[in-house]
Formats: structure tokens, sequence, C-alpha cells
């Protein structure tokens, strides 16, 4: 029994599979104190901008009240009022939607987003009162209820600070005008901004590494499990078919280059790289048509490709980008691409005119960008 429970111990880290399945399920890292902390950062960043438009927006609200009876009669009076209210209405756009996306941004960041039918499916238990209790006095709720009542108590204990030292500068403003009195209103604000969201930054990162833990400890694996995934994904009968497939046509194609060696005596040149690659390429005017690929391989097939041509006096040409251009867009007995045909028209002539006896410098052959190979068949960006 000790045994089955030891094989069953979640001790593994998560596969990348589960955590996709966890995506998946809606069960995606996220952190409410990381959205509290990047909100009101924006907040405070908005704030400071307001005094660019405040005063205009002040100015409008004080005219509402400078008028006597009489003209409350008159349509500019109503006028100042809708543009008063529509100044407003824009200020709470200018601070809501930016607020909005930086959250947004912060969920990407934290934990990407992911649209989980599954958790947004209608659930019974979770409107069940019962099991609502449940989880409020769960372990996991009384530790979030701590945490929040921690931060209340520390969030207010630094307010109080705040406003006990700035209370000197207060104080005074029975006697400023309306302007001023904003101005060191809205400067304190921002101080107590400021300290809470020293406070909250702590707070949202012990927070974001906090759950981060608490949702790879609810991931992790048994050995057994990972086991099983293995299995199940490496056995499964669509791998196993791709897996026949790709070693199939492996297979045909050594075959087919090493039934392709015998045509390298008919080759006009062969391109290298210098040993990885080899393609034999076969062009006479008079045949008419491209350049034909005789014969091409890697390795040893190419190594035996550069044999043959030496034994049968057929030049051989260097060019790296080239050799694998040719090689990764070709196929035997077809023509070459296109795209290559000003690039081995200026190997091709350079080589007939040597195999004539001219004495020629080795031309600087260019090769189309979206031809440029590396030595795994990757476009090199």
């Amino acid at each position: 029994m000790a045994e089955q429970n030891d094989s069953q111990e979640k001790t593994e880290e998560p596969s990348q599979r589960k955590l996709d399945k966890a995506s998946e399920d809606g069960q995606i890292l996220t952190s409410k104190e990381m959205f509290v902390f990047t909100g009101m950062a924006a907040g405070l960043l908005l704030i400071s901008l307001v005094p660019m438009f405040a005063r205009d927006m002040l100015n409008a609200w004080g005219s509402l009240f400078q008028i006597d009876h009489a003209e409350m009669l008159d349509n500019n009076w109503f006028i100042k009022l809708e543009m008063a209210f529509w100044g407003l209405i824009m200020i709470a756009f200018f601070m809501g939607v930016p607020i909005v996306v930086v959250v947004l941004l912060t969920q990407i960041t934290v934990g990407g987003i992911n649209f989980s039918a599954k958790a947004m499916s209608f659930k019974g238990d979770r409107i069940n009162p019962i099991k609502g209790l449940g989880r409020i006095f769960s372990v996991k709720g009384l530790v979030e209820l701590g945490k929040s009542l921690l931060k209340v108590i520390l969030l207010f204990s630094i307010s109080g600070i705040v406003i006990y030292y700035y209370m000197p500068q207060v104080l005074p403003l029975s006697q400023s005008t309306l302007n001023q009195a904003l101005e060191v209103m809205l400067y304190g604000f921002q101080i107590l901004i400021g300290m809470l969201l020293i406070v909250l930054m702590i707070i949202a990162a012990i927070d974001y590494f906090w759950q981060r833990h608490t949702l790879m400890k609810q991931l992790r694996m048994s050995m057994k499990e990972l086991k099983d995934e293995m299995k199940e994904t490496e056995g499964s009968p669509e791998v196993k078919a791709k897996i026949r497939r790709m070693q199939m046509e492996q297979s045909q194609q050594s075959a087919r280059q090493r039934d392709a060696l015998e045509n390298v005596s008919d080759a006009t040149a062969v391109i290298v790289n210098p040993t990885h690659f080899a393609v034999a390429l076969r062009y006479v005017a008079e045949e008419g048509g491209a350049p034909v690929i005789l014969a091409m391989g890697k390795g040893v097939i190419a190594e035996r490709i550069i044999e043959k041509a030496n034994s049968h006096q057929i030049t051989v040409f260097r060019n790296e980008l080239l050799a694998r251009a040719l090689y990764f867009t070709g196929n035997i007995g077809a023509e070459i691409s296109d795209k290559l045909y000003n690039s081995v028209a200026v190997v091709l002539a350079y080589i007939y005119r040597i195999d004539r006896g001219e004495n020629m410098i080795e031309p600087d052959v260019s090769i189309p960008h979206d031809m440029q190979y590396d030595e795994f068949g990757q476009l090199i960006s």
C-alpha cells in the first residue's frame, strides 16, 4: 500500500502538454494584486496629466455659478452645462480606457489570455450556497481573507501616516482660492498614491510568485502520469504513421540518390558545399531546356559524387549557398528552380571557359535571398 502511495505522489513538474491542457480548461496564471498595482500606476500617470486640462474644466464648471437668475432663462446656461458634462465624460473616458488596456496587458504578460468554453460554462455548484460557504471557510478561503485583511491594514496605516504629515499644508487651504486648493490636494493625492503604489508593488510581486507556485503545485504530476503521457504521445497511431511515412520517404530518397550516382559521369559540373552537399548538373545548349539535376546528396553520398566527378574529370565548383539551394529546392531528374537560373548560368559560363583552358577569376555568385538555406534546410533570415 505504501508503495502504491509513493508511486502516486505528485513530485514532478508538469509537462508542456499538461500546461496546455490546463490553459484550455481556463486554468491559467493570474494575480489580482498585479491588476491592482498596474491599474493604480496607470491611474497615477493619468492623474499627473490632468492639470494640463483641469483648469479649463474648472473654469467651465465655475461659470455655471457666476450667473444671475435672468441668465438661467437663457439658452447659454444650458449650453455651458452641456459642455461641462461632456468634458466630465471625456475625462472619465480618458482615465478609464487606458486603465482597462493596462490591466489586459498585465494579464497577457503574467499568464496570457485564453477564452475557455469549459471555464465559462455553467456549473450548478457555483450557485450552491452550501458549497459557497464551504469555499469561504476552506483553508484557501481563510488564507485569502487573511491576506486581504493584512493588505487593508497595511494600506490604511500608510495612508494615515501620509495624511498626518501632509495635514499642515491642508489646514490653510480655507483661505486659498479653489484652484490653489485643488492643486495642493492633487499634489498630496499623488504623494499618497505613490506611497501606496510602492506597497502594492511589493504585495503584487509576492502574490505573483505565490500564485505561480500554487498553480505549478496543483499541476504537478506523478511519475506514473508522466510515463502514461509519454506512452500515449509516442504510441499514438497518428504519430507512428507519421514516423513510418517519414522513414519511408527518407529511405526512398536515399535509394534514388544511390541509383543516381551512375549518372554523375554525364554531368557538366558538380556544385559542392564543400563535402556536406553535392549536386551534379547537366546542361547542353543543343539539348535545350534548363540545367537538370543528375544526382545529389549529402554526407557520404556527397563524397561519392565528388569522387566520381574527379575520376571523370568533371569540374567541381565550391559555393556553399548555391549547393544548399539546389539541394533543398531540387529533385533528381528535374530541372533546377527558375529562381536559380542566373546563379547557375554564371557558374556554367565560368566552367565552360576554364574547361577551354582560359585563366579566369572565380565569379562572385549571387543567390536570391529567398533561396538561401542553412545546412538544416531552414531559410537564413
